[in-house]
């Protein structure tokens, strides 16, 4: 039996329909991928830490003699003028008090005293006595020689023991100040702590320590007087717009960094990007502990702001940064994303999207930063690349940029 146009028509239409049921059931259904743009631009390779800042001149203010510190007469954040400005006082120590034995010996020293100065005073009397009459005596024989009655050899004798008086008299009283000073030590031995004596002020028994330097208080170890010894620190000075930057680097790193190398200081506290350089890199690491317990060698480097970067922007000493050293830099370097790349047949190699279709290519990378790596060859300006390919992404399968599905 003939069939009719109609049910052909119809026949057709219906098997088309299966068939598209069919192929929507069993089709791989296209994969959500990321996309981004293999591109040239401005590439740098940095070295990374933490690091913070430090005034280059600090100024450690140390007592110069053992005594008791006074209050502090500054305060931290305080402007001070070199050879101006009193940061310090320090006063002799005070006498220790004195035990029941120990005062019994000072005052049977301070009698002693006593007594050898009343033995000198005797002595000086007698002294001046004997002059006297050495002196009446030379008198009366000079009298009868201009009479003639007297000889001049007699003369010359009375006057050689004029001078000998005069000589016991200078020793009797230099013998009394001798035991006015002792008496005078005797009883300095009784002397108890108290407040100073004989009318004694700051400026007469303390010594005022001055600003070494214009600058500002940036610390002090204690405000309040207390005793210390020759040496001890009361106070440091500096002046914070003159800052560096110290950071501590693994030394597997700081090999690859030079002096006068460019940074960028991030993380300071304000919106701006500050830029610095590096001073010096120090010639010996030490053994550091990290916080997973590992031990590593690290590497102190020192930066400089550039100047006037710093001015007016608060920083001050201690403040925590975070630096980005320069090594290498590129101006017009082709790179693509480091997570559009994965190993493959011991290269390296990426997936390009090209029309909806995931494509695999071999590509050969140069320099790698922390996020981009340099591309050397492979692929072109332009070409849109996939980053984080999933395990469903494979060479051929079709993909769409997930940007679009929302």
């Amino acid at each position: 039996m003939p069939f009719k146009p109609r049910t052909i028509i119809g026949s057709l239409v219906g098997l088309a329909a299966v068939a598209g049921l069919f192929y929507m059931a069993f089709r791989d259904e296209a994969v959500p991928v990321d996309l981004v743009a293999a591109t040239r631009d401005v590439m740098r390779i940095t070295v990374d830490a933490d690091g913070k800042t430090r005034i280059k001149e600090i100024y450690e203010i140390s007592a110069p003699v053992s005594g008791t510190a006074r209050r502090s007469p500054v305060s931290v954040g305080e402007t001070v003028v070199k050879g101006e400005t009193v940061v310090a006082t320090v006063q002799p120590s005070e006498t220790g008090f004195l035990d029941t034995r120990t005062r019994v010996q000072a005052e049977a020293a301070v009698r002693e005293a006593e007594a050898a100065l009343q033995a000198t005073e005797t002595s000086v009397r007698q002294s001046e006595e004997e002059l006297n009459y050495a002196n009446s005596q030379f008198t009366r024989i000079q009298t009868l020689v201009d009479r003639g009655v007297a000889s001049l050899t007699q003369l010359e004798d009375a006057a050689q023991a004029r001078t000998i008086k005069e000589a016991v008299l200078d020793s009797a009283r230099a013998n009394r100040a001798a035991a006015e000073s002792a008496l005078e030590r005797a009883r300095a031995a009784l002397i108890e702590p108290g407040p100073p004596a004989n009318g004694e002020t700051d400026d007469t028994c303390c010594v005022p320590i001055l600003a070494p330097a214009d600058g500002v208080v940036l610390d002090i170890v204690n405000v309040s007087e207390r005793p210390v010894q020759a040496g001890t620190a009361l106070l440091s000075i500096g002046q914070p717009d003159n800052l560096e930057i110290v950071a501590d680097i693994l030394s597997s790193e700081a090999v690859r960094i030079e002096k006068g190398a460019p940074a960028l200081v991030e993380r300071w506290g304000g919106d701006e990007t500050l830029h610095a350089n590096v001073r010096d890199v120090d010639p010996a690491a030490t053994t550091k502990v990290s916080a997973l317990g590992i031990e590593e060698q690290r590497v102190d480097v020192t930066l400089d702001f550039e100047e006037g970067d710093v001015t007016g922007k608060g920083l001050g000493d201690g403040y925590a940064v975070f630096v980005r050293i320069i090594v290498w830099e590129g101006k017009d370097v082709l790179q693509v994303p480091i997570s559009a790349l994965f190993r493959n047949d011991g290269g390296w190699a990426l997936f390009a999207y090209d029309d909806g279709i995931a494509r695999r290519m071999s590509v050969e990378i140069g320099r790698r930063s922390g996020l981009m790596a340099e591309i050397v060859s492979g692929v072109d300006e332009g070409t849109r690349v996939i980053t984080h390919p999933s395990d469903r992404v494979e060479d051929g399968v079709e993909g769409i940029d997930r940007s679009t599905l929302n």
